[in-house]
């Protein structure tokens, strides 16, 4: 897994691109660029809350401090730390 500790500064945005229904779950950094791959269908919030579930767990803080700011329906979404 990632280490993405040193986002975890309170206020901090996180800009992330995700893909729905991978083979996998798994979290890369390339260039700067964080890309998030869950298993789960994009229906229902599902894949949203599974993001949450794997960068709060790469980056050691609660599922509860990861707000969806921006890309609730998009690939492209942007998540406060609280």
């Amino acid at each position: 897994m990632t280490d993405l500790r040193h986002l975890a500064q309170p206020g901090a945005e996180i800009a992330v691109r995700v893909t729905p229904r991978a083979s996998r779950n798994a979290i890369s950094v390339d260039d700067g660029v964080i890309r998030v791959w869950v298993t789960t269908v994009p229906e229902d919030g599902k894949a949203n809350a599974a993001v949450v579930k794997l960068l709060s767990k790469a980056m050691g803080i609660a599922k509860s401090r990861l707000e969806l700011v921006r890309g609730a329906t998009a690939r492209d979404k942007v998540f406060r730390v609280g």
